[in-house]
């Protein structure tokens, strides 16, 4: 077997090195105990490193019911040592149940990631109702992508101060792990690899999904990818033109406001799929009505009288002009590896941003994600929106090398002796769109994305799903990629409608029975608990039939109208 070959100009590996597996495939199996202290030699790995090794293996007793059940599995705990002795270790994690369905399930990070995922977890969200992978059976495992996170989670960049850190969470980690994960797996069990190999990731992870499909397609069998941050600097540089413009005098909207925002635009657009659910499922109309200078909310206008603050009852023209911000596209004028000259705007009409507290047990973490609490400022304060408190850290640790450089200052469109460093940045997390050579060996695609995102936007995603198309033909694409949009959902969680999907289940269908995935439903957790809609194909939305109940799925139908 070959190791890798040349396609489009990147090297794609495949599977891992023959030698290894069949190394693996002769091997007798090793019961948990015995992992403890295994070596994962350097050529076992598709990419240079020190090897690895397994730290510690516990005998992790079967626990929970029904859909959260977890049964009896091996979890090991290992690192993988780095070529330049300055860079961090990646430290990984595999769980291998005792009865193993043949299969391996890989999970993406988030943010900077700098912690392991669980990988007893369920894929983004994933239902609430079925088992997890592990619980399915699946040997499962994740790492922390190569650095280790301070207090501050996945906002810490310090890894970005070194270049094989940095390559690392471009991707290479991943591969270096699955590559780890496979040997392990295969010394465990005495079988070799994994019949089949998914992976799953949302936000980074959704960008560590789609470069895997592009850069290791030989590797996996299928991915389910979440509001992919695929042009994830493009996403962050637009990110920090919201974060300089709610620095602005008097910009910035408190919670009261961005809930105030959410009632104009209900009144606005809540109507445009037929019923007053609380969700914007015709979104593109909706931003082609909505506009917060004219829009009434309880009959008084939203602006403020003159465009003057006035308080909570009203916006200002300074916010109104930094939701507009938001709304609307970012130019770049530096060479981007996305292949973009911009990134697309938000769907800011009809996004809860954190509005007003409630008894919504996601709101601190929809309101941590999207505008926090405390407007932009220099020194960052703590509440401020995420993307403010990641864009400090690029600026500053990736890009300036200078802790005290005012991030603020600094303008994405046109960021003067900055741009080099930009473009050499996006080269890592910027993911093209070559799916070629993933259709070609059977791969399949699950994209989703919530419509109400404003962290990672679905426009950008749309425009992913919309290359393919372009380069591939839609028909060609429609053999291997679905993506879906779910409105009145947010980046990771939404108060609005939590999603949920059985995607795992659909995948498998797809690549282990040829069938490809038909009316799948979404049900929300939160929103309205149990409430359910149709996930409608992109460019399709749900629209109320007339009749029927509103949380069923069965009321609904996709349509492009």
């Amino acid at each position: 077997m070959r190791k890798g070959f040349v396609a489009s100009g990147c090297v794609v590996a495949l599977l891992a090195p023959a030698a290894a597996l069949h190394a693996q495939g002769h091997a007798r199996p090793l019961p948990c105990a015995q992992m403890q202290g295994l070596s994962v030699p350097a050529g076992a790995i598709g990419l240079p490193t020190g090897g690895g090794q397994v730290n510690e293996a516990v005998v992790v007793p079967a626990a929970g019911s029904n859909a959260s059940a977890a049964p009896e599995h091996c979890r090991l705990t290992g690192t993988i040592a780095p070529v330049d002795p300055l860079a961090p270790r990646i430290t990984f994690r595999v769980a291998l149940p005792v009865a193993w369905n043949s299969k391996g399930m890989m999970f993406g990070g988030g943010g900077f990631n700098g912690t392991v995922p669980n990988v007893a977890g369920n894929v983004p969200a994933g239902p609430t109702d079925q088992p997890t992978p592990l619980g399915r059976g699946y040997a499962t495992f994740a790492s922390d992508s190569g650095h280790q996170a301070n207090a501050t989670g996945s906002l810490d960049g310090q890894f970005l101060l070194n270049a094989e850190a940095e390559r690392n969470f471009g991707g290479e980690a991943l591969k270096k792990t699955r590559d780890a994960a496979v040997f392990l797996i295969g010394r465990h069990y005495g079988r070799g690899a994994p019949k089949r190999a998914y992976f799953a990731g949302g936000s980074t992870g959704g960008r560590e999904a789609l470069s895997l499909a592009q850069r290791w397609p030989g590797d996996w069998d299928g991915i389910i990818a979440w509001y992919p941050a695929w042009n994830q600097l493009s996403a962050m540089l637009a990110g920090h033109r919201t974060s300089r413009a709610l620095a602005q005098p008097g910009a910035y909207p408190n919670p009261a406001k961005r809930a105030l925002l959410r009632r104009a635009v209900l009144e606005t657009c809540d109507l445009l799929d037929g019923v007053a659910d609380g969700v914007v499922s015709h979104q593109s109309q909706c931003n082609a009505v909505f506009d917060p200078a004219v829009a009434q909310v309880a009959g008084a206008p939203l602006r403020c009288a003159g465009g003057t603050d006035a308080g909570d009852a009203c916006l200002s023209d300074a916010q109104i002009a930094a939701l507009n911000t938001m709304n609307t596209a970012t130019r770049f004028n530096f060479f981007l590896a996305s292949g973009s000259s911009g990134y697309p705007g938000y769907n800011v009409w009809g996004a809860s941003l954190g509005g007003a507290a409630g008894s919504s047990p996601v709101h601190p973490i929809e309101t941590f994600l999207n505008l926090g609490t405390e407007q932009p400022a220099m020194p960052v304060p703590s509440g401020a929106p995420y993307i403010t408190k990641q864009l400090d850290q690029v600026i500053k640790l990736g890009v300036t090398r200078n802790p005290a450089f005012d991030s603020l200052a600094l303008d994405p469109e046109n960021p003067g002796p900055w741009a080099s460093r930009f473009s050499a940045l996006s080269t890592q997390l910027d993911v093209g769109t070559d799916l070629t050579a993933f259709a070609a060996r059977g791969g399949k695609l699950l994209l989703a994305h919530g419509v109400s995102d404003v962290l990672v936007s679905a426009r950008a995603t749309e425009q992913y799903y919309q290359r393919l198309q372009a380069q591939m033909g839609p028909a060609r694409v429609d053999t291997f990629v679905r993506y879906y949009e779910v409105p009145g959902y947010g980046h990771a969680v939404s108060t609005v409608f939590n999603a949920t999907w059985d995607s795992l289940t659909a995948l498998e269908n797809w690549v282990e029975r040829g069938a490809a995935p038909r009316e799948q439903v979404t049900t929300d957790t939160v929103g309205v608990p149990g409430r359910q809609r149709p996930l409608c194909e992109y460019p399709a939305w749900p629209r109320y039939r007339g009749t029927g109940d509103v949380n069923a799925a069965a009321s609904f139908v996709c349509t492009n109208r």
